[in-house]
């Protein structure tokens, strides 16, 4: 009996080397141009930054670059491959650049909504989409107001609405006394909005009178307090800027705050400076450390 034949019992398979084609010489000529200005579309392509404008910077180059890099591709017979990935990467970003100009579209606004933008939430960061929210809030209406005509009575009008100046000015008063301007991107009612709660209601201290034709925008309570409960970023934003402009209206009233010594009052401490000598001398009394006196051995 023969021995069996171990080796034609192998049922294994030697794995055959793949055969990469290697570079047996470097080209002496470089590419073509189009090659070249393919790559520097998608270097400049790729250093575009964030938002709309961004993104359509973005995808605008790196179309050029794939449209010169699908030329390049078809003009080489043997890069078939490489021209429909190119032109599918072509394709892509065509498809990106209509996408966000379209959407850009949609959050474009008028000039007077977008001096508000650049003045009052560009800085801040807010973003156009977030923009579009609190335009849509306003239902985008700017209301006029004439000459001399009132925007709010002392103890007659209800607090029910926030209010932006866009154009012209108002002039605040109490009692008939003036007490400062508002001007172009300020709140018309700041403190009377920061001074309530949602469910509470209440009515101006003042009287805000219009020194020209002026434009205003205007957002209901109710709808802007629905916009705070959907999106908490939007809520922070309207406190930061309301809160900044209470602030700016109490400096304006330190500067015009004097007595009758032309001394002028500083509103943000409680200040003892310009009381009467006597009633000086007594808080200086109290303010007094009294001071041990060492014994003599």
């Amino acid at each position: 009996m023969e021995p069996p034949d171990f080796e034609a019992l192998n049922f294994s398979l030697e794995t055959e080397a793949v055969a990469y084609p290697l570079c047996k010489e470097w080209k002496e000529g470089a590419e073509g141009s189009v090659f070249h200005l393919a790559n520097i579309f998608l270097v400049l392509g790729f250093m575009g930054g964030s938002g709309f404008y961004g993104l359509l910077y973005f995808f605008t180059f790196l179309t050029l670059g794939f449209f010169c890099s699908s030329i390049w591709a078809w003009s080489d017979a043997c890069t078939t491959d490489t021209f429909l990935w190119t032109f599918a990467l072509f394709g892509v970003c065509v498809g990106q650049v209509v996408h966000v100009s379209y959407r850009l579209k949609n959050v474009t606004f008028d000039k007077e909504f977008q001096e508000l933008y650049n003045c009052m939430f560009k800085n801040l960061g807010v973003s156009l989409s977030h923009f579009r929210k609190i335009v849509n809030c306003c239902e985008g209406d700017i209301h006029t107001i004439e000459k001399d005509h009132c925007f709010a009575i002392e103890g007659k009008t209800a607090i029910d609405k926030l209010s932006v100046l866009l154009s012209g000015r108002m002039r605040v008063a109490v009692n008939g006394e003036f007490l400062h301007y508002i001007h172009p991107f300020q709140f018309l009612d700041s403190p009377e909005w920061d001074s309530l709660r949602p469910s509470e209601e209440g009515v101006f201290q003042v009287t805000l009178r219009a020194d020209n034709r002026c434009r205003y925008v205007a957002w209901r309570r109710k709808k802007l307090y629905l916009l705070f409960a959907k999106h908490r970023y939007i809520a922070r934003i309207f406190a930061l800027v309301v809160r900044n402009d209470i602030a700016e209206k109490l400096y304006s009233l330190n500067d015009k705050a004097m007595d009758s010594h032309g001394h002028r009052y500083d509103l943000r401490l409680p200040s003892y400076c310009h009381m009467p000598g006597p009633e000086l001398e007594k808080t200086d009394a109290f303010l007094q450390v009294p001071v041990q006196s060492g014994k003599t051995a």
